[in-house]
C-alpha cells in the first residue's frame, strides 16, 4: 500500500511502467472535469472510473481486496477515510470474480485521504474506502485500475 499527493509521481517512474501511466493520466487530465464514467488509458491493462458519491459511516463500507487490478484511488475533491490491511488473516465473505472483488470480514488501520492524494492498493492488501472523515459529505474520486 501506498499513499501519497499526486505532486510526488515522478518517485513512481521507474517502479512499475502500468502504475506510472496511471499516475500521469491523473496528473495530465483536467480530471475535475470528467464526467462520471470508464476512461481508457491503455485498454483492458490500465484504465480509469470516475466517481462521485457521498461518503458513507464505516459500518456501512465492506473491506474489498481484488487479484486481477491494482488500484489507485485519488480523491480529486473532498475527503474520505480509508481502511488497510494486508489479507493475512481476514476471512472472505463474498467473492465476485466476474468484476475482480472480493468481501472480508475484519479489522484493519484507517487513514484520511485528502484531495490531490492517492492511495495505492496492490492483490496483497484488503481496502475499505468511501468512509466518512467526520459525516457523510461529497466526494469525487477517481480510481485507476491497473492490471498485475
Amino acid at each position: 500500500m501506498i499513499i501519497d499527493a499526486l505532486t510526488n509521481m515522478e518517485f513512481y517512474k521507474g517502479l512499475n511502467e502500468r502504475l506510472y501511466k496511471g499516475l500521469a493520466f491523473l496528473k495530465e487530465t483536467d480530471v475535475a472535469s470528467l464526467p462520471v464514467g470508464r476512461y481508457e488509458i491503455d485498454g483492458d491493462e490500465v484504465f480509469a472510473l470516475v466517481q462521485e458519491y457521498d461518503t458513507r459511516l464505516a459500518d456501512e463500507c465492506r473491506w474489498e481486496a481484488h487479484y486481477t487490478y491494482t488500484d489507485i484511488q485519488y480523491v480529486v475533491e473532498g475527503c474520505e477515510k480509508m481502511g488497510w490491511k494486508t489479507l493475512d488473516g481476514f476471512m472472505k465473505t463474498e467473492d465476485r470474480p466476474e468484476d475482480d472483488v472480493y468481501f472480508f470480514d475484519a479489522e484493519g488501520d484507517h487513514f484520511v485521504v485528502h484531495a490531490g492524494q492517492f492511495a495505492v492498493f496492490t492483490p496483497h492488501d484488503a481496502h475499505r474506502p468511501g468512509m466518512a472523515v467526520d459525516r457523510p459529505a461529497p466526494v469525487k474520486k477517481v480510481i485507476v485500475k491497473v492490471a498485475i
